[in-house]
């Protein structure tokens, strides 16, 4: 029996099993051969055969999105629309059979868009050109799933399940657990919260199946059995995601209307020039980006050029960002924006900017 039929034959199994205080280890245990299985066929080994071709993009700009989606969702035409460059668009699928990469110029920033080609269903186990493109996407900054608005939620529900077979995590953080394997002692279990799906017993059951027979492991929130798995294999990606339904010209208002309103979404119509403008906008906000203006010391502000940095960057991120050598010559900075209290204000290294404001880096007199 081969990896692939294992993986139906787990899932079959869990589909099955009735959810209960009783089947829950049963469950656990079968979540975490599910996981070892999907990782050995995205992973095979060197005896599997040779390598096959992949998308050799290089990453530049100050963020990278990636265009995920079924084949004719609009994915070329929305490149072709924003960045300029040229992607062929038909009306067939399939028309799109490399990645294709494009620049976003937006407030002052450089953002990479991936028009890859359509996935389709299995593509986590290898079909059509899956492996390569959801490669392609685990190092993007963010994944702009293009729907279309035409067809149901199914198609939502496929490509998210696509994205979960191969370790991305959509719209989530790194649970708060910390695991580390050890040489000896066995396993030490301790959570600082009530946990409701992990106990002893189960954290055990999990690591023996890993073949990991000592281990220290601390949970810090309420996490689940997946993302306990999710933490002990290592090589989940937690990547923003950004819905975007294409074509609604096609459809009714109410229907717009609707779908307008689910999280982290937004409706465009790429062929009629609709809502173009706000998706770029969304883009950036989900990006979590910001920019930071400089000021020389007895000169105005450079709003020209400003910085292009992530939220919740201090500082020391503004110091390496204009040179790496900066931080050890500095001595304060001045700030002037919404992160500070007053206008300037005499701020430290760890000093939290926001979006907007404007540093004056002061360095050590020597």
């Amino acid at each position: 029996m081969g990896i692939t039929e294992k993986i139906a034959e787990i899932e079959r199994e869990i589909a099955r099993t009735q959810k209960n205080k009783a089947t829950e280890y049963h469950l656990g245990l079968l979540k975490a051969k599910l996981a070892r299985y999907r990782v050995m066929l995205l992973e095979p080994t060197a005896k599997s055969g040779p390598k096959g071709a992949g998308f050799d993009v290089v990453r530049s700009g100050d963020a990278r999105v990636a265009l995920i989606g079924f084949p004719s969702v609009g994915k070329s035409t929305l490149l072709s629309k924003t960045t300029g460059t040229h992607s062929e668009a038909a009306s067939y699928e399939f028309t799109t059979l490399t990645c294709i990469p494009g620049k976003i110029n937006y407030n002052g920033a450089q953002i990479q868009l991936l028009d890859l080609p359509g996935i389709i269903e299995g593509a986590a186990q290898g079909k059509g050109r899956g492996r390569q493109v959801i490669a392609v996407a685990k190092t993007a900054d963010l994944i702009l799933m293009m729907l279309d608005a035409t067809k149901g939620p199914r198609q939502r529900e496929l490509l998210e399940a696509e994205l979960e077979a191969v370790g991305i995590r959509i719209n989530a953080h790194k649970p708060n657990i910390y695991f580390k394997v050890k040489k000896g002692g066995g396993i030490s279990f301790n959570a600082t919260c009530k946990t409701t799906y992990l106990n002893e017993r189960m954290v055990y059951n999990i690591l023996h199946d890993y073949k990991i027979h000592n281990a220290e492991v601390l949970v810090r929130e309420d996490a689940t059995v997946d993302q306990f798995i999710d933490v002990v294999l290592g090589n989940r990606k937690y990547i923003n995601c950004l819905y975007c339904y294409n074509k609604i010209d096609q459809i009714s208002i109410d229907e717009v209307d609707k779908l307008a309103r689910q999280d982290n979404t937004v409706v465009a119509s790429c062929e009629s020039d609709l809502n173009i403008d706000y998706l770029v906008d969304q883009m950036w906000h989900h990006l979590d980006l910001m920019r930071v203006y400089t000021k020389p010391r007895g000169q105005a502000p450079d709003f020209e050029g400003g910085l292009i940095l992530r939220r919740g960057t201090t500082v020391e991120g503004v110091c390496k960002a204009i040179h790496k050598s900066l931080v050890e010559e500095f001595n304060y900075a001045l700030v002037w924006g919404t992160s500070t209290k007053h206008s300037p204000q005499r701020v430290g290294i760890t000093h939290v900017v926001e979006d907007e404001d404007v540093v004056q880096i002061v360095k050590k007199k020597k």
